[in-house]
Formats: structure tokens, sequence, C-alpha cells
């Protein structure tokens, strides 16, 4: 399923958007959520809690594909 994820800002972290989508319920558990699932950006595994998330870029986490608009 495809999910939009509308920012306001310039960009909004892997972190963020975890939380923000409601897949992790407090900032500090993207870390461990991250090392213990797979999640493509732009069809790339990122582990990276900061990676910067622009819009138009797409994540595709636990079977579900969420993109960055504006």
């Amino acid at each position: 399923m495809k999910h939009t994820v509308k920012i306001k800002t310039p960009y909004i972290t892997l972190g963020q958007m975890l939380k923000y989508v409601g897949i992790i319920d407090e900032g500090f558990l993207a870390k461990p959520f991250l090392a213990d699932n797979e999640v493509l950006v732009n069809g790339e595994r990122d582990d990276r809690r900061g990676r910067k998330l622009y819009p138009g870029d797409a994540v595709l986490v636990l079977g579900e594909r969420y993109e960055i608009a504006s």
C-alpha cells in the first residue's frame, strides 16, 4: 500500500518519519527498529535514523511504501 507523508519543512529525518506515521511510538526507538528491520530508501537499504528525506523520496518499511511530499 502506498502512503503520502506531507511535510512543511525542507526535509524530515527517517526517525521522525517512522514516528510520524506511527511505526514507532518514541524517537529513541528508531535506532533499534532500524537495526532489526529492513528499510529501503529509494530502493537502497538504510539504517540511519538521521537520514534526511526530501520530497520525492520513497521509503519501503514493513511492506508499506511511504512517499515524501511537500
